[in-house]
This record gives structure tokens, sequence and C-alpha cells, in this order.
């Protein structure tokens, strides 16, 4: 009942401001000046704060888990401005809240468009004139939508399927007050669930039989090349960073991870694992809600932005600007045998350079700043970047007249083609099973109706990636068998570890370990390995670890999602309210009571551990509800992209031709020292069965790209 209340309390609040402001015998206008003045010196000094915590922290050698795992998650750039502008926004809007709680004085409402004036909420970036003509699309995802221009755009909100369920209607997670209750039950610790869920101790007979660990690393190269929420800062000048990771305080944007009493981790890491809540951004007109929405720092289409940027600054960083051929710019100090790497980060310090004090490699530059977050991230990344800079020498090579603007562009208009293709083709099939056809039909044309935009909900269940992870990295030789001194390596071990690939082998047996080693089965009594769900950012040498599970979980609350019922009914499937139903939904009557012990009610679990948990749909990798919210999403991605390569004048029909043959594989053969690959590099393979020769797969044919006019 509390959340049907929340639009008259909210609306209640907003008359009682304007009266807070009369009593006193000030403007409105000059309340809200005020409240923006010190929101900002807050605000400006908690981001100051942390930068400065931030270099300190990896210029001492010794980062912990969460500090390493902060540099990646840190935003940069507009997603910074905009980040800040939804937390000035916030704290003016408490502040005058909290104000007009001091009278009971009625009046009219508060303006609502002069606070977000008085913000800068109409920032990150100037307004964008479209070129409505380009046949390439803009860096930041503008323009695509000719009617709504910001539709898809990078530094807006993600969109809500269904309305934001927060404990206070406005920005505060469920679980954040004690003894506050959901539905009537109080929600279970994040890291209990985990343990009680998601944890188990063997690894024996986990790994999937039909699936390599291409299909794992597959769909996180997609994962990045469509959303991304860094951290916030914390809102409040009386409380640092510091505070948050060793003194588990829980106040403004931290919200710390509580252990159990029992839990092994209480003796090596304390009572907690800091947690810091997801950037924000202003509320948009026509204020229907004021509940924050997180941030999508990307742009929501599948268009290789994690090799390009979704902004013109970085885009045009990772440029080689003094080239007339188009190229990305590639590493000047270090090569893979004649191969390019990704360019150093120039920034210092490095995280990457403390995982290995004696190597000192820094982590790598490139469209998303994760690439270096594991090893074979920063792989995928690399072959990417090869590949752009291959069509480019290729495409000059047919169109001697072309300038380095046009092969830039067309070599960036083929590689998001390629993410595309691969993704539909030849991923998402084997992630939706017999579900494919239901949620994805086939392809009927752009509609400038559909919204693209990448909703809150799926980057909870595209998490479910999580659970086919593996708990070791093989590295394999030319002849597919183990490599080097330590040929395979734990999980833990390549969080931000850019040396290994450096100076311990290069590229080629980390791709061969993904070709043919096996991903880990998603399995209702095996869900997450333990180097995941306790080594999760665990540096070299060191004990403390975080646990990406409970991180799912807190992550749910911190984004005010509903509930898992709720999503089964958004889906149109059935919603349990008994054990017995739940049971029914699960399969499993052990998974169902131990949920149904910890929650109380169906209506609470979590939507991220809701839909891990049910069994698979057939020849899939991910439950009913899994299969609709990502079936959903895809469809959306694609029928709502005006670039989408298969939508006639995109590309000419000759162009899609040649396209339709790109494989993997070949990405494989053009740019590394492999010679056999296999056909199939999702499926599980066993070298030599099913792997041939790179002169058997077939080469993307770019003779109709020639003598285009420029």
């Amino acid at each position: 009942m509390r959340l049907l209340l929340r639009g008259p309390a909210l609306l209640a609040s907003l008359i009682l401001l304007q009266a807070a402001a009369s009593t006193t015998g000030t403007s409105s206008a000059v309340a809200i000046s005020d409240a923006v003045s010190q929101a900002k010196v807050q605000v400006n000094k908690a981001f100051l704060d942390s930068r400065i915590r931030m270099k300190a922290t990896m210029s001492s050698e010794t980062p912990t888990s969460p500090q390493l795992s902060g540099y990646f998650k840190h935003a940069r750039g507009r997603t910074r401005t905009a980040i800040r502008s939804g937390q000035v926004w916030e704290e003016s809007y408490k502040r005058l809240r909290q104000e007009a709680s001091l009278s009971n004085v009625t009046g009219p409402s508060l303006d609502l468009a002069l606070l977000s004036r008085e913000v800068g909420c109409d920032g990150p970036a100037p307004v964008v004139k479209c070129d409505v003509d380009s046949p390439y699309r803009t860096i930041t995802g503008h323009c695509n939508n000719r009617r709504e221009p910001t539709l898809g755009a990078a530094n807006r909100a993600l969109a809500r399927w269904l309305p934001a369920e927060y404990e206070d209607g406005l920005s505060l997670p469920f679980g954040w007050t004690p003894g506050k209750t959901r539905n009537g039950f109080p929600l279970p610790l994040a890291r209990k669930v985990s343990n009680e869920i998601a944890g188990y101790l063997s690894e024996e007979g986990v790994l999937d039989q039909h699936r390599s660990l291409l299909f794992v690393q597959w769909g996180q190269v997609v994962d990045h090349d469509l959303d991304f929420a860094p951290d916030t800062e914390l809102g409040s000048s009386e409380l640092s960073k510091a505070q948050c990771e060793e003194s588990c305080v829980q106040r403004g944007n931290c919200f710390p991870i509580m252990f159990p009493p029992n839990d092994p981790k209480v003796q090596t890491q304390g009572q907690c694992m800091p947690f810091f809540r997801a950037g924000f951004v202003c509320p948009t007109p026509p204020f229907q809600s004021l509940a924050r929405e997180q941030i999508n720092a990307l742009t929501s289409f599948l268009d290789a932005s994690l090799v390009y940027g979704p902004e013109p600054g970085l885009a045009s960083r990772l440029r080689n600007l003094s080239s007339p051929l188009g190229l990305m710019a590639v590493n000047q100090e270090v090569s893979d045998h004649g191969l390019p790497y990704l360019p150093f980060d120039s920034k210092k310090p490095s995280p990457c350079e403390v995982i290995n004090a004696t190597a000192r490699v820094p982590c790598f530059l490139a469209g998303d700043s994760r690439a270096s977050e594991q090893t074979l991230l920063a792989a995928s990344h690399t072959l990417l970047l090869r590949e752009h800079n291959r069509l480019a020498r290729e495409l000059k090579t047919l169109n001697p007249q072309w300038g380095g603007e046009k092969l830039y562009q067309e070599a960036r208009k083929i590689l998001g083609a390629f993410i595309q293709i691969i993704t539909f083709r030849d991923y998402l099939p084997i992630v939706l099973g017999d579900k494919m056809q239901t949620w994805i039909p086939p392809y009927q044309g752009y509609n400038q109706s559909v919204d693209p935009r990448i909703s809150n909900v799926f980057t909870f269940a595209f998490r479910f990636g999580h659970l086919e992870v593996p708990p070791t990295v093989s590295r394999l030789d030319e002849n597919y068998q183990p490599w080097g001194l330590e040929p395979e390596l734990p999980l833990h071990t390549l969080f931000f570890n850019t040396w290994r690939m450096i100076q311990d082998g290069g590229l080629d047996p980390l791709v061969r370990g993904l070709l043919a080693k096996k991903a880990k089965l998603p399995n209702q009594d095996k869900m997450m390995t333990g180097e995941l769900r306790n080594r999760l950012f665990q540096p070299t040498h060191k004990i403390h670890g975080f646990d990406l599970a409970a991180i799912n979980i807190q992550r749910c609350r911190d984004h005010g999602q509903p509930g898992y019922n709720s999503w089964r009914g958004f889906c149109g499937l059935s919603q349990p309210r008994t054990l017995e139903e739940l049971t029914a939904v699960l399969k499993n009557p052990e998974l169902a009571k131990k949920l149904l012990h910890l929650y109380g009610t169906p209506d609470n679990i979590d939507i991220w551990v809701g839909a891990v948990a049910e069994p698979l749909v057939e020849r899939g990798r991910v439950g009913p509800l899994l299969a609709c919210l990502l079936g959903k999403q895809f469809q959306q991605i694609r029928d709502g992209d005006r670039f989408w390569w298969e939508n006639p004048g995109v590309f000419t029909e000759k162009q899609q031709q040649s396209l339709r043959r790109v494989s993997f594989s070949r990405l494989v053969c053009d740019n590394t020292h492999i010679t056999k690959v296999p056909l199939d590099p999702f499926q599980a393979n066993s070298f030599p069965q099913g792997f041939v020769g790179c002169s058997a797969i077939d080469k993307l044919d770019l003779t109709p790209w020639a003598s285009l006019e420029d």
C-alpha cells in the first residue's frame, strides 16, 4: 500500500515547498537558487574528494578490490557531468522538501522546470543538430530516430518497463531502513541470498558440453556495447569514501553489503563489502515521476561503441588522426609478433600496473573504460580493433580516392554490422533456444515508433551470463594443447591483468582457449563459481574479494527494481504465491523452499535471483522469464535502429550478401596468427574435431564497396 500512496505523498511535499518559501518572505525562485547553490557545493566537494582519493590509492601500490573496481566504474567526460547534475537535482530537491516539512502552510507547487534549469539539467551535451541524410551513425547515438533525436543516445536514463519501486517512493532502496518490510516481509541480506542460493563447493561437473567459452565472452562484448551505469559519488561532504569502504557506514550513496554473522568473510574482510550506488540523471519533463533513474553512459544501439566510444572526445583520442587511412590508434610501445595491441591508457596511476609490480604494464585505452577488467575481454577488444584497421586498409586499396574520414566511417559501419550479425545469427539463438522465434521474429524493417532504449531490467536480465563463467581460463598452443608454464589460470588472476597478454604469450593462446574450452553450465544447484562469488576483483596475493552474486542482488535494490512476480506478470507468465506454485515454476522443491524461507513471498524475490533460478527453456541457456526480457529488448534494439544492417538503404543488396558471410572464426583468421579454427565457434569444440584451416572459412568480400560515391 505504501507504493500506492507514493504519488499523493510526493505531491503533498511539492505543495509544501512553495509554502516554505512564502513564510520566510522569499520567492520560490530564491529558495530554489539557494538550495541548488548549497547542493552544488556539497556534490562538487564529494566529486573532488573522490578523484583525489582515487589517485592517492592507486599511487599507493596497495589498492583493494573496491578501489580497483571503483577505477573502472568511475564516470568520465559527459557521463560525469550528467551524473553530477542528477545528484545536485536530488540533493536540492531533498533540501527543499526538508524545508517544506517545517511549514504547515499550503500553497502552489514547486516549479520543477525552474529547479532543473537552475541545476543545469539541460546538459550534458549541447543541443544536437541532426544531419538526417548522413549515412553514418553519430558517435553519441543522437539523431538515430528522426522524430526523437535523443532516443537511444548516451548519457540518458535507462528505460522503465515497469515503474521504479523504492522504499520512500523516491530514491531509497528497499532494505535501507532497519525494520521496514516489503510486502509484509523483511528483505534478506544480499550476501545471505548469495551464500544460500548461488554458492556451491565442488567445481566438478560444472562445464557445459554444448557451449564454448566464446559463448560467455561474446555476451560480455554485447553487454559492454549496450549499457554502463558508472558509480555515483557520495552525496554528503560529511562522509568520505574511506568510511564507506572501511567502516560500513550506510548513508548518501553508500549502501554496504553486510555479511551475515557466520560468513567466513567476516574473519578476513570485516563486517561488509562496500557498495556504491549507480549514477543517475535528472528527472525529465513532464515530471510524472521523480523516482531516481539510473544512467546509461552508452548508446542503446549495437553499434560497436565499445570500440569507438560513445563521446566525440574519446572517439577522437582513439583514432590515428595523423594517418589518411581512417585507422584506429594502436600501441606504439609493444606488438604481438607484428600485430598491434590496443594503445595504453596514458592516465597515471594505472591500476593494471600494480597487479604485477615487476611487469608494470598499464591498462588499455578503448571505447569502453572496462576493456582491461579481465584479460579475455581485453583480447576481444584487441580483435575488434585489428579488424577495423584491416577493413580500413582494404577499403583504401579498393577506393584510393577516399579520404581518412570516409574510410573510418565505412569501416566503423561494417564492424557495427559484424557485431549485429554475430549476435543475432550465432549468439541469441543458442541463448533463447526454442523461444527465439517467439520473442525475435524475422526482421520486418525499421520502425521509428519502436523505443530502442536499453531498459533498466535488461541490465539485470543480461547478467545471466555470470552463471556461465568457468573457474579457470586456459591458454593453448597451435595444436590446442596446454601452452606455457601456467596454461590454466584461476579466473581471479586475470582481473586487470594486461601484463599476461603483453609479456606472457600474446593474444593467440588466449583466443584458442576461447574457441576450444567450454563455458560453465547454468545449474540451479551450482549457480556461480567461487572465483566470482568470493574472489571478484581480488588483487594478486590479497585475500579480499567481491561477491558478484551479492552485488547483482544489491544492485537490483539500488535500481528500484520491482520483484520477481511483477516481472512474471509483465511477461504474461504465472505469478506463484505458494510453495507449491513456486515449486511448479522452478521444478525444484528444495530451491523453492530456500527462496521462500529467505524472502517470505515470491513477490519479494530479487529479479536477478528469480530469473536465473528458473529451469532452462528447450535448447536455450535461460529460463522463460529471461527469454521474455532478453527477447523483447533485443527485438527493440533491432527494430528501433534506423542504421540496422538489414534496413534497406543502409547497405546495398550486394553488400548485405557479403556481410552474411562474416563469422567470428574468420575474424580470428584475419587478425591473429591462428590457422586452425572451428566451423562453429560458439558450440563446444574438441580439437581437431570440428576444426578446419582458415582457407575453408569464407572471407568478407569487400568488392561491393568499391567505387562508391564520396
